[in-house]
């Protein structure tokens, strides 16, 4: 059975303008939080991206600075320039933030998804603390308050210390995560993951970003990025113990998949490595051409 996964990225249709300084943001692990007032907008789903550039659209990454060494504290911090020169300070928001931070190494073993904080200049931080040394590609997944097309810029960091990179682990149709087991599967192209704890579904699980889960993945070895979110909607599809997703990687080959659920006060990332088949062309309709 051939993979197919169609990519999604961040749903919604709320606009935030932020024009005071917020703070520093939260990293993954805290799924409430008080944030800005917001007004309503469109939202165009039309745009995909690999998430592999700074630039895209007339949009920059810049200014991107991190702490240099492991264990050292200190901010992540980066601005996002528009196409008239200036930091943007207007973002829609896509399931409840204005924008979302994955951060990786490129042997995909470290990651990290964060909320950082604006501030009134543009500049975005968020308290930071590497783990290990190596590489690591930083993505921004947002999409400008103007009614622009999502996108998902991305730079690297390069933190001091030697660690050779660690292989892909193999894949597997189970993992573990903080006492919980989840089972992938795949069911005529969705993803089905079925979460279970100590033998016994889940079947409370909670809100989290406005969804029951969330689904990022990243080629190896090249990062290429895909996020994409469960069928269905909180409130009306039943809250576990299986969360299904139909997305398509930007390109075929393998990829370590971080499934994040939310439950009991707590958010908790499964990692599965899975391997996707090209997806084939569509079938041609209409008249031979000589």
């Amino acid at each position: 059975m051939r993979d197919r996964l169609r990519f999604a990225a961040f749903g919604g249709g709320l606009v935030v303008l932020l024009g005071a300084a917020l703070g520093i943001g939260a990293l993954v692990g805290d799924p409430g939080g008080r944030g800005p007032e917001f007004s309503v907008t469109g939202h165009d789903e039309s745009h995909r991206s690999t998430g592999l550039s700074g630039s895209d659209s007339g949009y920059t990454l810049a200014d991107l600075s991190a702490p240099e060494s492991p264990n050292r504290a200190g901010p992540l911090r980066f601005r996002i320039i528009g196409p008239d020169g200036a930091p943007v300070t207007r973002f829609a928001i896509r399931h409840e933030k204005p924008l979302h931070l994955i951060v990786a190494r490129t042997d995909a073993a470290e990651y990290r998804h964060a909320h950082p904080a604006m501030a009134a200049d543009g500049t975005w931080s968020v308290d930071w603390t590497w783990a290990a040394p190596g590489t690591y590609r930083v993505f921004a997944d947002f999409a400008p308050g103007d009614g622009s097309d999502d996108l998902v810029l991305s730079g690297t960091v390069t933190v001091a210390g030697d660690e050779p990179a660690r292989p892909l682990p193999p894949a597997a149709e189970t993992a573990s995560v903080d006492g919980y087991q989840v089972r992938m599967r795949d069911d005529s192209g969705d993803l089905r993951f079925t979460v279970t704890r100590d033998g016994r579904p889940v079947t409370d699980l909670e809100p989290y970003l406005g969804a029951y889960a969330h689904l990022v993945g990243l080629h190896s070895p090249s990062l290429a990025y895909l996020h994409a979110h469960p069928q269905g909607e909180v409130g009306r599809t039943s809250p576990g113990p299986e969360v299904a997703f139909h997305v398509e990687p930007p390109t075929p080959g393998p990829y370590r998949l971080y499934f994040e659920f939310a439950h009991g006060g707590s958010v908790h990332k499964a990692e599965f490595t899975r391997e996707f088949a090209p997806v084939p062309p569509p079938a041609h309709s209409g008249g031979h051409h000589r």
